[in-house]
This record gives C-alpha cells, sequence and structure tokens, in this order.
C-alpha cells in the first residue's frame, strides 16, 4: 500500500510542480532562467543514468520469460496482439492530433528564434532512406551504444542480449539473474532521482514558459483535452471490440464483468508494475490460461503501452509543430507511427518512465536532449489516463493471446474446467 500511496503522490506532485512553475514563467518571464541550474540538474541526472536502464529493463524482461510450457506459440500470439494493438492506438492517435493541432495559433518565429541553440540535426536528411535504417539500428563500435543519442541501437543491442540469455537455458540463469538485480538496482535510482523530479520539473519548465511566453501553455491544454478523449474512445470502444474477437460476446460480458479493479487500479496508481498482481488476479478471473497470463502480465507491464504509444505521437507531432518540421510525407508519417510504436515497447513500467521513450524521439528525429522537459511535461499531464490504456490494456490483450493459442472455443472451456 506504501507504494501505491507513493507513486499516486508522486504524480500529484509533478503535476503541482509544472503548474507552479507555468505560473512562475508567466509572472516573471525571462527572469526565471536563475532557476535554470535545477532544471539541468535533473536532465544531467536523467542522462546518466539513462544508457545502463534501457539496457537492464529490456534485457532482463526477455531473459527472465521463465514458465512457459509453450513458449513459441505463446510468444507468437503476444507478438501478434502486442503489434496490432499498437499499430491502431498510433493511427488513432496520429488521425486525432492531425485534427487538433496542439499549437494553432502559437508564435512558432519566435519560439525557433530563442531556440537557435536546439537545431535539429541535418545530417539524417542527406542519408539514402536504406543508409538511415543502418544508422537507426546499429552503430560501427560497441561503445556508441554507451551514448544517451543511439537509444534505438542500444534497445536492439538489449532485446538481441535478452533473448541470447533465454536461450541460452541454464548456462544463461546466472546472467539472468544479473539481469533482474541490475533492473532492480536501475529502477531504485530512478526512484531517487524521481523525488527530485517535482523540484527539477518545476524549474526547468517555469523557464521554458519564462523564454516561450505563456502561448505554449494553450498547446498543453490542447494536448490532454484530446488525449482524454481519444482515451475514453480507445478504452469503451476498442476494449470492447478486442473482448469481442477475443470471446464474442461471451468475451465482452466476461472483460467489463473484471475490468474495473485493474482500471481503477491503473488510474490511482499511475504504474503499471504496481498493478501486475491485480491484473493477473483479473486475468485468470476472465479465464485466461495461468502460463499465458503469468507471460503476458509481466512482459506486457513493460514492453505493451497503448496509452504510452499514443502519447508518443502526440509528443512527436508536437515538436514536429513546435520546430517547424514538415510532416505531410508518407515517410514522416510512418516514420512518426513507427518510432511511437517503439516508443510503447521501451516505456519503463514506473511512474514518469516515459524519459526512455522520450530520449528515444529524440534521437531518432535529431531533436536536442535540451527539449527533453518539453515533452516531459506531457508524459506528466497524460499518465494517468495513459496508464489506464497500458495497464487495463494487458488484460483484454492476455484474453485475444488466449484465443490466439487455444483455438475460438478457449472460453468456454476454460470456465467449464473450473
Amino acid at each position: 500500500m506504501k507504494k501505491v500511496l507513493s507513486n499516486y503522490k508522486l504524480t500529484i506532485f509533478l503535476l503541482l510542480s509544472i503548474l507552479i512553475g507555468g505560473i512562475a514563467g508567466v509572472v516573471f518571464g525571462p527572469k526565471t532562467a536563475v532557476v535554470k541550474p535545477f532544471g539541468d540538474l535533473f536532465l544531467n541526472l536523467l542522462f546518466m543514468i539513462i544508457v545502463p536502464l534501457v539496457f537492464f529493463s529490456i534485457a532482463s524482461s526477455l531473459a527472465n520469460m521463465g514458465g512457459m510450457k509453450r513458449l513459441g506459440k505463446i510468444m507468437a500470439g503476444i507478438f501478434t496482439v502486442f503489434f496490432i494493438t499498437a499499430v491502431i492506438s498510433a493511427i488513432l492517435g496520429f488521425i486525432g492530433i492531425s485534427i487538433v493541432d496542439p499549437l494553432k495559433d502559437t508564435d512558432i518565429s519566435a519560439i525557433k528564434s530563442i531556440m537557435t541553440e536546439a537545431a535539429i540535426d541535418p545530417e539524417a536528411e542527406d542519408v539514402t532512406f536504406l543508409g538511415q535504417l543502418v544508422q537507426a539500428f546499429t552503430v560501427p563500435d560497441f561503445q556508441m551504444l554507451f551514448s544517451k543519442n543511439n537509444m534505438l541501437q542500444l534497445i536492439v543491442f538489449s532485446i538481441l542480449f535478452g533473448l541470447a540469455t533465454a536461450m541460452s537455458g541454464d548456462k544463461g540463469k546466472p546472467i539472468a539473474n544479473l539481469l533482474s538485480s541490475g533492473s532492480a538496482v536501475m529502477m531504485k535510482i530512478v526512484g531517487f532521482v524521481m523525488y527530485y523530479a517535482p523540484i527539477g520539473l518545476g524549474c526547468y519548465f517555469a523557464t521554458i514558459i519564462g523564454e516561450l511566453g505563456p502561448q505554449i501553455l494553450g498547446g498543453y491544454v490542447r494536448v490532454f483535452v484530446l488525449y482524454l478523449v481519444l482515451t475514453l474512445i480507445y478504452f469503451f470502444g476498442f476494449f470492447t471490440l478486442y473482448a469481442f474477437a477475443a470471446g464474442g460476446k461471451d468475451g465482452v460480458r466476461v472483460f467489463w464483468k473484471n475490468a474495473i479493479t485493474p482500471s481503477v487500479s491503473a488510474i490511482a496508481t499511475c504504474s503499471s508494475a504496481a498493478c501486475i498482481p491485480i491484473n493477473l488476479a483479473a486475468v485468470r478471473k476472465m479465464g485466461v490460461p495461468q502460463d499465458i497470463a503469468e507471460t503476458m502480465i509481466p512482459l506486457g507491464a513493460n514492453t505493451h503501452k497503448d496509452g504510452s504509444v499514443l502519447g508518443g505521437v502526440f509528443k512527436i507531432v508536437f515538436l514536429f509543430s513546435l520546430f517547424g518540421k514538415d510532416m505531410s510525407s508518407m515517410t514522416s508519417i510512418l516514420t512518426i507511427l513507427a518510432v511511437s510504436f517503439l516508443v510503447g515497447a521501451v516505456m519503463g513500467a514506473i511512474p514518469g518512465g516515459g524519459m526512455i521513450g522520450e530520449m528515444l524521439i529524440l534521437s531518432v528525429f535529431g531533436f536536442p536532449p535540451e527539449v527533453l522537459p518539453i515533452i516531459a511535461v506531457i508524459s506528466t499531464i497524460i499518465d494517468a489516463p495513459a496508464t489506464l490504456l497500458n495497464s487495463a490494456g494487458n488484460t483484454v490483450s492476455a484474453m485475444m493471446v488466449s484465443r490466439f493459442v487455444e483455438g475460438k472455443n478457449w472460453l468456454k472451456e476454460s470456465f467449464a474446467l473450473k
């Protein structure tokens, strides 16, 4: 219970710090630059831990996939469901934010003149498409993986390392245990940093508002309202469709009968990790087989986050609008959707864990790391509804994986056995 309260308080403190920082930026204007070092300290702490955090969290989740009797089929079902639902949420987010421009009526030219040092790296535009793919997924030297500017390449290596560890059997168990320990330690370090987050983020946000002007606040309000509307559409509309695809009318009935507790817990805790025990209990009541439940829910808490994918689209488009970068081409649209999908897969299962995904966004599109707080604010204001889609989405996804693995009569057979 203490952990739940702590997560909830952290979210409240972050929201309050953003509110206070915004007010200070409006009132004091450019004078708020005096508190910028406190914000820079928060950024440096995040940059310092981001590389080991990504490696241990991703590699550990894949290396410790024990307890699966039907590994191949279950993993195929999980990947299929994760991919389909994430793509749907990304497309929904892109359609929504294309209709409602978050920075409408904002003086972009004034913002760009202030952020002259935060220029986008133009080199990627001079490389061929295949060349961009090679650069995006690999590095020529191992030591380059230790740079925060090569997040996607680090993720690829972490996935390969985790899978290789899992497939090594007993010989890989010591490494798997080491990865689990490393992941736990890094999460604890993140917890330490997040104690300072309300001060650091508040100071940096005050500086941003002081420099860019209060007009950017309207963009954040539009982002939150639009995200809330899309959350309701996805939660009630698409979750119902997913439940129907999993088990027909009975699937819809069983899902909504057991979905309230996981949903309320997600909103209250703002933490997918804290909801794992609750979700496990819920999917068992939904008739999901034990081996599927024990694989799907923990893995989904780290790698399946439809709400984060939706939020990823918002963050990318927000930065595109802020810097006046064109996103009308099909290549840009597909890249935005693909990166948003990856953002949902690498988000840490903790409040404020979106920093990993945000660094990925900056790295892929060439935005400077210094603009991280701009989209970190979006993560904070959408934290509760995003966690609702992330966490509760894993329960209905577990039902679809059961349909994939067990066949169309899985629900009837499950309750017949009980």
